[in-house]
């Protein structure tokens, strides 16, 4: 503990002020050294866990990390982007959600707001500049209405540069087969046949993931007749339209993948080809440009980890803080203290 008499003087215009301490930053009340060894713990332990190991409150803790928050984001410096990704979590239950926007080329969050509407990702193409915007190769994300309007409005060339995560079309027709075998279940059900029983998330696997009794099954259901083994073939057939290195390949068997589904005559899989067919360019845009959503899956499942660790936020402010303090890859340290990491 440091104790020194600070020079400070009472200005008739400014108040109070008093110089600054090289052991520390101004309003902070911790050394600066103090301030890492905290920052460090909060890495590897929750606020409460290390408020409780230091003797600090809660509040003082929490008070840490937001001044560290702050202090690197003001560090960070303008560079180009060329990839974003933008992505939705989970805050809390009831629909309850924050929007990210992360560098994939840096795999780190850049960005983060409260809910998933146009304003949300508004704020983040704000704070760039026209150029910073222009230099936007690929601006990945996935079907929302809000993040296609808020991009259109703020990126030039936009519909050039939206690409739909491959992630979240595979779900759309994946729930959509999945709807098909729940309906057939059903009626099978009715009449005492039970061959849907427990395939679940045997349908839901990749077809090239399947050992050889699990492609048995798919083949009896497919001799069957069953409405959901026709569903499952188009599910397949989709995912093998991601390898196209031309714009025109794809968009044709794309294309020949929406027909053939809308011929099919069930409801959910033409359901899901209508959605396709309506973003058909965000898709043949991810296609050419190869754009893979691995980086923003493993940026939310780290989201995810974070908020798990500390069982929760109720704060939505306090959320983004944490999200931004262990995946924002800011200087978080003072400047007034020589740290490393030994």
């Amino acid at each position: 503990m440091l104790v020194a008499k600070v020079p400070r003087i009472n200005c008739a215009e400014h108040g109070v002020r008093q110089i600054q301490v090289p052991w520390g930053e101004a309003g902070s009340g911790f050394t600066a050294l103090f301030e890492c060894l905290v920052i460090d713990w909060l890495k590897e332990a929750t606020t409460t866990a290390v408020a409780r190991r230091i003797g600090l409150t809660w509040d003082e803790v929490d008070g840490l990390m937001k001044r560290a928050v702050k202090r690197g984001l003001a560090r960070r410096k303008p560079r180009e982007l060329y990839a974003i990704g933008v992505d939705e979590t989970s805050f809390q239950k009831r629909h309850e959600y924050v929007t990210v926007v992360t560098d994939l080329m840096g795999s780190k969050v850049l960005y983060v707001a409260d809910h998933r509407r146009k304003g949300s990702l508004d704020g983040f193409y704000e704070e760039q500049t026209p150029k910073r915007l222009d230099a936007l190769d690929i601006v990945a994300m996935d079907m929302s209405k809000s993040y296609i309007a808020s991009t259109r409005a703020n990126v030039p060339n936009a519909d050039a540069k939206i690409c739909f995560y491959r992630f979240h079309v595979a779900k759309i027709i994946g729930d959509a087969m999945d709807k098909v075998r729940r309906e057939e279940h059903r009626e099978l059900l009715a009449v005492g046949d039970q061959s849907l029983t427990r395939t679940k998330h045997l349908l839901l696997r990749r077809g090239d993931t399947l050992c050889s009794t699990e492609e048995g099954v798919v083949d009896i259901l497919r001799r069957m007749g069953l409405k959901t083994a026709r569903a499952w073939a188009l599910k397949e057939a989709a995912a093998k339209l991601w390898s196209y290195l031309k714009r025109g390949w794809a968009e044709r068997a794309w294309k020949k993948w929406i027909s053939w589904a809308m011929r099919s005559r069930i409801g959910p899989m033409k359901a899901a080809a209508r959605t396709i067919r309506e973003h058909l360019w965000g898709i043949v845009n991810a296609v050419r440009l190869g754009v893979s959503n691995a980086t923003s899956e493993s940026i939310n499942a780290k989201i995810q980890r974070v908020k798990k660790m500390a069982c929760g936020f109720r704060n939505r402010d306090r959320f983004s803080n944490a999200i931004l303090f262990h995946l924002g890859g800011l200087d978080l340290y003072p400047a007034t203290a020589t740290h490393t990491d030994s």
